[in-house]
């Protein structure tokens, strides 16, 4: 028994004297037989209008700017083009007639702002930032985002385009005010890495085309249409947004790769998740973005069809993003 006692003692002294490891040092970055080479830096997006949205970005990054600052300008983008049918201008209304967008922004800090249901606003992601910057919240919906931006310098815009009115009022002809999921969900998110291997996130959108007046998808939400963790990596979403919100999808994302996955492997285990939970999946497409503290990427879809645009190393290239289904 003694010698029973005297094991047990000397085993507990031998395991506290063992350093507990932060998150950072098993994921290798204190330890220097583990370090990797770090890309930086590093702009990555939803979709097509990605590239145009990393153009604008790069040229930040390339200036020695903070990640921040070229997330924001990259955005404001395709927020600003009548031709980009699923973001800021020239948006699809919903089925009132209404153009009401979502937007949120993340820095390396942690700080992050959002805006919801705001309308008659061209830059819905440089009011998430003002909310960010100068509120002691995070969220602003609706009229008082409205007013928060007007009072803030922001001019009052009609978002409803000729092209955008046309085609809503031809959907009316038809419609039995179900939002359909296939028509336009192309959210832009967008995750970048500064010179300092600082990251930061944006994420904005015109939500469903003829969704019900009010909804919320999950690109204004910190933890579903966007999350970053400086020490970790980020992660954004485009697609179904109430999909994403149920897994709270790039919070997710996040949490696994802490957890050791590379960003593919968390992305694709993202897409799994809800694969899993969705019970009607006919019109259902998701797609995940992540990049890790290095730079390394992955990106995952539920249905084949979505595309990524990656600028890095001076080269900006949109990619087909592996699926689950096609």
């Amino acid at each position: 028994m003694k010698s029973r006692r005297k094991f047990l003692v000397n085993t507990s002294l031998a395991l506290a004297s063992v350093p507990l490891l932060k998150t950072s040092d098993a994921l290798g970055f204190n330890n220097p037989q583990q370090k990797r080479t770090t890309v930086r830096p590093l702009v990555i997006s939803t979709w097509k209008h990605g590239l145009a949205a990393n153009d604008a970005a790069w040229k930040i990054l390339t200036k020695d700017g903070r990640a921040l600052d070229a997330v924001e300008e990259g955005v404001k983008v395709p927020e600003a083009d009548p031709e980009v049918t699923s973001v800021g201008y020239g948006g699809f209304p919903d089925r009132d007639g209404k153009v009401t967008l979502d937007a949120c922004i993340m820095d390396e800090l942690a700080n992050c702002g959002s805006v919801s249901f705001l309308e008659h606003i061209m830059h819905p992601i440089s009011v998430a930032r003002k909310v960010m910057e100068t509120t002691p919240h995070i969220m602003l919906s609706g009229e008082g985002a409205l007013k928060f931006a007007l009072k803030n310098g922001f001019k009052k815009t009609n978002l409803l385009t000729q092209k955008s009115k046309e085609k809503w009022l031809e959907w009316l002809k038809t419609s039995k005010y179900i939002p359909d999921i296939n028509t336009q969900h192309d959210t832009i998110g967008m995750l970048a890495i500064d010179h300092t291997g600082n990251l930061s996130g944006a994420c904005t959108t015109s939500g469903l085309a003829w969704k019900i007046h009010g909804r919320v998808g999950d690109s204004p939400i910190i933890g579903a249409g966007m999350y970053v963790d400086n020490e970790i990596g980020g992660a954004c979403a485009t697609g179904k947004g109430e999909a994403v919100i149920r897994i709270c999808g790039s919070f997710l994302i996040v949490e696994l790769m802490r957890q050791g996955k590379s960003p593919q492997e968390a992305c694709e285990t993202a897409i799994t998740r809800i694969s899993s939970k969705e019970k009607d999946d006919k019109d259902l497409q998701v797609g995940f973005l992540a990049v890790d503290k290095f730079g390394e990427i992955g990106a995952f879809s539920y249905r084949k069809g979505f595309q990524y645009a990656i600028y890095v190393n001076n080269e900006n290239k949109l990619i087909d993003s592996k699926f689950l289904k096609e």
